[in-house]
């Protein structure tokens, strides 16, 4: 549970590496966390329960608003990892260039220093 919620824990740090279990694990607690948050909204479908609904996506809007930083921050610092500039997250906003963003999270980091940082350790 403490490799899952680490990135929060550097909640708005940009600077330094995320090696790829930081990263990909908090991408495991974002999904567990949406996936426990969806569960008021299909019983609310089924019971055709509008303020439930309506609850279940406010909920569900303000824990993504409130993990958007974290996620930037950990992409960025990912991106750092793999010796590129975390301005490449940019590359999200055009077609097909979240591709990239993958494709980087899913390389193995730079072995040795770069000018990002020290190479992470674990958690």
């Amino acid at each position: 549970m403490q490799e899952m919620t680490l990135a929060l824990k550097r909640y708005a740090q940009f600077d330094g590496r995320a090696n790829r279990r930081e990263y990909w694990m908090f991408q495991l607690f974002l999904f567990l966390v949406s996936l426990v948050l969806l569960i008021p909204v299909v019983v609310a479908a089924v019971t055709q329960t509008d303020w439930l609904m309506v609850a279940s996506f406010v909920l569900f809007g303000l824990f993504w608003l409130s993990t958007f930083l974290p996620v930037l921050a950990v992409t960025v610092r990912r991106l750092h990892d793999c010796n590129q500039s975390g301005w490449m997250y940019l590359l999200a906003f055009v077609p097909l260039g979240g591709l990239v963003i993958l494709v980087f999270s899913l390389l193995p980091g730079t072995p040795e220093d770069n000018q990002y940082g020290p190479v992470p350790t674990g958690p």
